[in-house]
């Protein structure tokens, strides 16, 4: 038997698993370019109103580290590869990541790897139908962002630069995926490393587009790369050779690492459990607690770097809308104020809240998980019943998601309290936006909870990520 026998018949398998998984993530990449295009012909119908779009949005080192660099907003290619590549790049990373995760490190936790290694499969087989499968998905994913902005009537340059640029950050991230699940024993630590990988990259582009002393930075970075390919803005084709190559790199060291250790075991080793739980974990609340306080301190980090960015950039929004009465109009109405500047912060105030719900439906749904890995069953061998099992993670997930707005709303009150010259106002005012959002958030807490109870976990989050995605694209 060879170490690639059976990665045909895998393939399929996870082909058939995904069928309903990958999905939403190609439609999001397919619709959203396309709707930004349609906007900005609309917003900006003539030369006059485009010409001054990247002297204005490429002065601003705010918009620069929130979206990116603005290399040539005069045309309905510049201004979409401006506005949706990175985060075209983010979510297509996200999409592979997952995937391979799912596929690999996931299947050895839950112990079906076993089932699957006691037929004809490979040592290598699972591994490669993960890449091919991510691999794949990341291609489509370009090819489909190509086929829109060529259905746009955009150049063919630019939309095989704009696709190329999606595919190859779905590709490195592939090969980082592949790389983690070899490091460690759990499917979510491999996420969360993989995951961490990307935010890095992110905060590298960031940096590195602020200022020219930095750019150096951005060369570091995938996302960086995608964005420096230059579509529409005179495409830079020898780019494309540094995501092949990580790519290359990574997938070679998940290899060799695979090889290097233990089925169902990590490269790293995991430390050494106490014989007895100490008193702060002899309740099922401080178990919710050891559980959940790694997601949300993660969680709570995040937007609060969110929180800081988005606020500083709030006073630099007019030079983006500039004179245009129909974008001025939009926002407005998007907000339900007149004020430019508070309509943004309102928006940026639901956005805060949509992660926070998400936030809380994960951390309801972390039961449904210690229930599928069969951690659960020994817990309620003892006096723990299974209602104050479920109460344990619940409470967490209410008082999460009030603690993510929080912190979401003073990060983003105080950066742009700094830079408008009250502090304590805009301190106030956004975090009562942020928090006004609390009782319906925990109304889909409550939803996700229902929808575990009664076995329909799946449906909440085939519906969470459609809506999540549909508000984006919104």
């Amino acid at each position: 038997m060879t170490a690639l026998a059976g990665t045909g018949q895998l393939v399929r398998l996870a082909l058939r698993r995904d069928r309903v998984v990958v999905p939403p993530w190609l439609a999001v990449i397919g619709v959203l370019p396309a709707g930004v295009v349609n906007a900005y012909e609309q917003l900006y119908p003539n030369e006059a109103m485009r010409a001054p779009l990247t002297s204005t949005v490429g002065g601003n080192p705010a918009l620069a580290v929130l979206i990116g660099p603005a290399f040539d907003l005069s045309t309905p290619g510049g201004f979409t590869a401006w506005r949706v590549l990175g985060f075209l790049g983010v979510i297509t990373a996200l999409m592979v990541v997952f995937t391979v995760t799912r596929h690999t490190r996931a299947e050895e936790e839950t112990a079906r790897h076993e089932l699957l290694a006691s037929g004809v499969v490979g040592r290598y087989a699972p591994l490669t139908a993960a890449v091919l499968v991510a691999g794949g998905a990341a291609t489509v994913a370009g090819l489909l962002a190509t086929a829109v902005l060529l259905a746009a009537g955009l150049t063919t340059a630019g939309a095989l630069a704009f696709g190329a640029a999606v595919a190859g950050v779905g590709w490195v991230f592939t090969g980082v995926a592949a790389v983690a699940a070899q490091l460690v024993a759990f499917g979510r630590t491999s996420n969360g490393i993989a995951t961490g990988v990307l935010g890095a990259s992110y905060l590298l582009r960031g940096l590195g587009d602020a200022s020219d002393e930095a750019s150096w930075l951005s060369w570091l970075s995938p996302i960086g790369w995608a964005q420096q390919l230059r579509p529409f803005a005179g495409e830079r084709w020898w780019v494309l050779a540094l995501p092949l190559a990580a790519t290359v790199g990574t997938l070679a060291a998940g290899y060799l690492l695979l090889g290097r250790r233990d089925a169902g075991a990590g490269i790293l080793p995991e430390r050494i459990g106490r014989a007895h739980a100490t008193p702060s974990l002899r309740s099922p609340f401080a178990l919710a607690w050891r559980l959940h306080r790694g997601s949300l301190v993660g969680w709570t980090v995040g937007v609060a770097l969110a929180g800081a960015a988005f606020g500083a950039v709030a006073l630099g929004i007019g030079d983006l809308i500039g004179d245009n009465p129909t974008m001025r109009a939009m926002v407005a109405r998007m907000g339900g104020s007149e004020l430019i500047i508070d309509a943004f912060l309102a928006q940026i105030a639901g956005i805060f809240g949509m992660v926070a719900a998400f936030y809380g439906v994960q951390a309801t749904l972390r039961a449904r998980g210690e229930e599928v890995v069969t951690r659960l069953e020994p817990l309620l061998a003892t006096a723990v019943t299974r209602w104050r099992f479920v109460l344990s993670h619940l409470v967490f997930a209410l008082l999460g998601t009030a603690v993510v707005l929080a912190v979401a709303g003073l990060a983003a009150g105080i950066s742009h309290g700094l830079r408008a010259g009250d502090v304590a106002g805009n301190v106030g005012a956004m975090l009562a936006a942020a928090l006004v959002r609390l009782p319906a958030i925990w109304l889909v807490v409550g939803v996700a909870a229902v929808l575990w109870l009664t076995g329909l976990a799946a449906v909440l989050l085939g519906a969470g990520l459609a809506a999540f995605r549909g508000r984006d694209i919104g």
